[in-house]
């Protein structure tokens, strides 16, 4: 990978169908309706993957997602990337940008020796900070979907899905009728590719970290394994809390 910067304890390195008139136009009346109460109820930034993320009200969207996604990368002793799919303890860790536009880990500056050392307790003593802005930091695709309707109708807390855009105003499990079509969130156009598999890390707690594997269970029962959106951005922009959403084809 280029483009890195790290850290450790020494030196930074690195067309209406064929029906009747009245069909076609009640169709379009609840298309119409359906388009003017979606909206964008959340938005979530994680600026250390596999850490807690925080809760914005406006942000800078282009290809390759949020921006300050992300961006820093833990590392373990064999150089590999750590998520909390096999370090849990990393999703007790709060990333945030601080005033000036720089990831922090639980208050401190994300190279700092103080945020090394948090991270070294939640996975090894051999643990290393990255900062990479490629493609490949992302598991699937740069942004994750979600929808109020499919998170109520679960009955779980919507941070264990870790989206980055949670969509309100969506009835039931209608988001499971979205991939392969666009979707226009404020100035922005995504594609939905697929539904997501969903992985362990929905078992923890966002705040206790207490495992509850029936969770997952639930998710493979009721929704064969597959929850929320993986999608890539058609036409990047500004997308703000509030701002409608609408399914564009």
């Amino acid at each position: 990978m280029t483009g890195m910067e790290a850290y450790d304890s020494g030196p930074i390195i690195i067309q209406c169908p064929s029906v009747s008139l009245t069909k076609c136009g009640a169709e379009g009346t609840q298309r119409t309706k359906e388009a003017a109460i979606m909206h964008v109820k959340e938005l979530w930034r994680y600026p250390i993957k596999s850490m807690a993320g925080e809760q914005v009200s406006r942000i800078q969207v282009d290809e390759l997602g949020f921006a300050n996604d992300r961006n820093v990368l833990v590392l373990d002793e064999r150089q590999r990337i750590a998520t909390s799919r096999t370090h849990h303890r990393l999703l007790g860790l709060k990333g945030k940008m601080d005033p000036g536009g720089n990831p922090t880990i639980n208050g401190h500056p994300w190279n700092s020796p103080e945020a090394l050392a948090l991270v070294r307790a939640a996975v090894s003593q051999g643990a290393t900070l990255i900062r990479y802005d490629g493609a490949e930091r992302f598991d699937v695709l740069p942004l994750l979907i979600a929808t109020d309707g499919a998170i109520s109708y679960m009955e779980l807390d919507g941070r264990r899905l870790r989206p980055n855009i949670i969509v309100g105003g969506v009835e039931g499990l209608k988001e499971r009728q979205w991939p392969n079509h666009r979707l226009h969130i404020g100035k922005i156009v995504v594609h939905a590719s697929q539904l997501r598999a969903r992985c362990v890390m929905t078992t923890y707690d966002p705040d206790t970290l207490k495992q509850d594997l029936g969770v997952l269970k639930s998710i493979v029962r009721q929704l064969d394994g597959v929850m929320a959106l993986d999608c890539s951005v058609v036409s990047g922009g500004t997308v703000n809390v509030g701002d409608p959403v609408s399914i564009v084809d």
